[in-house]
């Protein structure tokens, strides 16, 4: 087996997520990485990836690996050959060969994500496909001392969406901060793992935080409830991106 490993980046705005929806005419990251491989290859090539990013969704460090089989290509070539068939708004950052036990999902040791808010009184047409426009000033430090409550290993079944069965609820939030550039807010969120729109819903949750019709506090009592109904609504999919993926071992 040869194991490669590519780091991609890439708009989700016209796709229907990261993960292959077989059977389904939607097009997906993995559907279109996953047939431009095989062309190369001259021979099917699946794709794991370590987030399944949903619809809309973007990524900037996005990891995926595969077997090549009998493809022969030296490894560092595989990102500038697959990115001679991609479309533009899919990149192969880097590409590099692993070990056989390597899997980006299961081998991963932590995830970022980004979420942007643009907090301009106009809405930017150069911003609409990136973030979520909120008019309203926000708070960003009741914002910021709100995240921090949720910093841990914690139960994070209030920060899920609703009829996503999952082994564990348990997650460890190592880092949350919310920083303003401007008119840009970036929500930062860093976790050994992500529940289904976890991020998006903390995000959501934050902008209540902003706009006043919450406490920092709350964010806490929200978590501890274990109810996502006491959760803000789940932020738009378009200010999310996967920032990097982080493993455990040097690769």
């Amino acid at each position: 087996m040869r194991n490669i490993k590519v780091v991609v980046a890439y708009d989700g705005t016209c796709y229907h997520g990261f993960q292959e929806q077989r059977g389904t005419k939607f097009q997906t990251v993995q559907g279109v990485l996953e047939n431009r491989l095989s062309r190369l290859a001259g021979q099917e090539i699946k794709v794991f990836g370590a987030g399944r990013t949903d619809s809309g969704v973007h990524a900037r460090g996005q990891v995926i690996n595969f077997d090549a089989g009998d493809w022969r290509a030296p490894p560092e070539k595989v990102a500038p050959a697959l990115n001679s068939l991609l479309p533009r708004d899919i990149a192969a950052i880097s590409s590099i060969e692993v070990p056989a036990g390597f899997h980006a999902r299961f081998s991963a040791a932590a995830k970022t994500y980004c979420y942007t808010v643009y907090n301009g009184r106009v809405p930017s047409p150069f911003r609409r496909l990136y973030s979520y426009h909120v008019p309203r000033s926000l708070d960003v430090d009741a914002m910021g001392e709100g995240v921090k409550k949720l910093i841990g290993n914690h139960d994070f079944a209030a920060f899920r969406a609703l009829g996503t069965p999952v082994n564990t609820t348990v997650r460890c939030l190592m880092k949350a901060l919310v920083r303003r550039e401007g008119e840009i807010i970036r929500v930062e969120l860093k976790a050994d793992g992500f529940l289904y729109h976890m991020a998006r819903m903390i995000a959501g949750t934050l902008i209540r935080v902003g706009l006043g019709k919450l406490s920092p506090g709350d964010m806490e009592e929200i978590l501890e409830s274990k109810n996502s109904l006491l959760a803000g609504p789940t932020a738009p999919a378009r200010g999310l991106c996967l920032e990097s993926v982080e493993y455990g071992i040097n690769l």
